[in-house]
């Protein structure tokens, strides 16, 4: 027996639904698409890296100096992981020493539509959300 409201169960199986969509095709949660890119894109400095590239090429550094708390190590592994996903170019210049440039693909351009729609949303909900959390806190702290 599902635990579902009927109202909630409906929307559950509804077709324009994509987890019922993807139910019916024999959908694996262990190997869920939306997981798996998330996973990568929620990552704590890939959108900020996004965010940088999205206003045009950049180089190592430049990207450093962008985002001033991230360690190399985690900027390589950041563009690495964007790089493997498709998202982002590396184009090596040859010069001494050798320059790298990093651009959004256009995959990682058709990501910038719905990433910034996040950041907008984020923008404007972001206190709200933050006086959810104090009053959460307070009562947590009373109980």
């Amino acid at each position: 027996m599902t635990r579902l409201p009927p109202e909630n169960l409906a929307r559950a199986v509804a077709p324009d639904n994509p987890m019922a969509v993807w139910r019916q095709a024999g959908f694996d949660p262990h190997d869920c698409p939306v997981r798996n890119i998330l996973d990568h894109i929620a990552a704590k400095w890939t959108v900020l890296i996004l965010l940088e590239l999205h206003l045009g090429p950049q180089r190592f550094n430049g990207l450093l100096r962008a985002l001033p708390d991230i360690s190399r190590r985690m900027l390589t592994q950041g563009l690495r992981d964007l790089e493997r996903d498709g998202l982002i170019d590396r184009t090596v210049f040859d010069t001494r020493p050798p320059a790298v440039e990093y651009r959004l693909t256009p995959l990682g351009q058709s990501l910038m539509g719905p990433l910034l729609a996040l950041v907008g949303w984020s923008t404007d909900h972001g206190q709200v959300i933050a006086s959810a959390r104090a009053r959460f806190d307070n009562a947590a702290d009373v109980a």
